[in-house]
C-alpha cells in the first residue's frame, strides 16, 4: 500500500509539472541599448545598424554612439564584454 501511494504522489507531481508548463514567447528585441564603451549614452539599435555602428565579439553584438567607439573596443573587446549586448543575429538564409 506505501509503494502505491509513493507511485501515485510522484506521479501527480510529475503531471503537474507538466501541466503547468506554458510556452514562452521570446522578449521582444530592445529599441535601445547603452553604447559598449560609454555606457552612458543610449544608442538606438536599428539606426546603430544601419549606419554599421556596431561590433560582434563571441557571438555577441556592441553597439556604439560615435565614430570613437568602435576603435576602443576593438582595442580590447574582453573590457567591454560584460556591458550591453545582443545575442548575434543569425546571418540572413540565401536563396
Amino acid at each position: 500500500m506505501k509503494k502505491f501511494a509513493i507511485i501515485a504522489s510522484a506521479l501527480a507531481v510529475f503531471t503537474l509539472g507538466f501541466a503547468q508548463t506554458k510556452p514562452t514567447k521570446p522578449a521582444p528585441a530592445p529599441k535601445e541599448i547603452a553604447c559598449a564603451v560609454m555606457t552612458g549614452s543610449k544608442v538606438n539599435i536599428e539606426k546603430a545598424t544601419k549606419a554599421k555602428m556596431y561590433a560582434d565579439y563571441k557571438g555577441r553584438r556592441y553597439f556604439f554612439c560615435c565614430a570613437g567607439c568602435p576603435g576602443a573596443f576593438k582595442n580590447d573587446p574582453a573590457k567591454y564584454a560584460k556591458n550591453a549586448s545582443i545575442k548575434t543575429p543569425a546571418a540572413p538564409k540565401k536563396k
